[in-house]
């Protein structure tokens, strides 16, 4: 340690040392997290991946799941805020005309932005969204209190660009969307191996080229498919 490191240190304020360790904690518990999963992290993991005893976390923590509470609703405001100012703001410049694949790529390209240009932190913070969205134990619970609002908002929009389509069927595809984002973001190299490394997991760029024209083909060809059904 150097002399300045130690200046640093000592001119810290309790408040900072505190701020410093529960990022360096909510860090390392966002990875291992990410790599196992809720069930297979323990507080004890967690402390000795920081370097502290264990009745450290106690501390600032009630227990691993206010832990793990604490470590989604980090980054989950970020994705929540800024997939909710994209959708005003490409609402406002389509002047209630928007289309499905617009409107999708704006609802996608937020998460993909922030995983390409996020650094290590961002992937294993989405990685372990993509866990927690396909968790029967708490997946609606904790997805729903968090992004509700703004798949609502996106919802709205899909609406407007798919008037006589039913309702139903817009949700349905909705549902199909936030599967496929969630597989994307969870980069379980399933594809790499499939496709003998021709795709891969972590190529987000590309999923990111592919997504919304993927899914809005199915939109439209949905609520055709529905609009024949309901003229013969």
């Amino acid at each position: 340690m150097t002399a300045a490191t130690t200046t640093k240190r000592k001119r810290q304020t309790k408040a900072e040392q505190r701020a410093e360790s529960i990022e360096q904690i909510l860090d390392k518990a966002e990875f291992l997290f990410s790599k196992r999963g809720f069930h297979g992290v323990t507080l004890k993991d967690v402390a000795k991946g920081v370097g502290v005893h264990h009745t450290l976390l106690h501390y600032y923590f009630k227990d691993k799941r206010a832990l793990f509470d604490a470590v989604f609703e980090r980054r989950a405001p970020v994705s929540r805020e800024r997939r909710m100012k994209a959708l005003d703001e490409y609402e406002r410049e389509t002047n209630g005309k928007p289309t499905v694949e617009g409107a999708l790529r704006v609802f996608l390209n937020t998460d993909f932005d922030l995983y390409i240009d996020g650094g290590d932190e961002w992937k294993n913070g989405l990685a372990l969204t993509a866990q927690i969205a396909n968790s029967p134990e708490w997946g609606a619970e904790i997805m729903g209190r968090n992004f509700d609002p703004v798949v609502l908002r996106l919802i709205g929009i899909l609406k407007k660009a798919l008037p006589d389509c039913p309702e139903e069927d817009i949700f349905w595809g909705y549902h199909f969307v936030t599967g496929a984002l969630m597989l994307s973001l969870a980069r379980t190299g399933r594809i790499d191996k499939l496709s003998d490394g021709l795709c891969k997991s972590d190529d987000l760029h590309a999923v990111k080229q592919r997504m919304a024209t993927f899914m809005a083909a199915g939109f439209h060809a949905i609520c055709d498919q529905r609009k024949t059904e309901r003229g013969s």
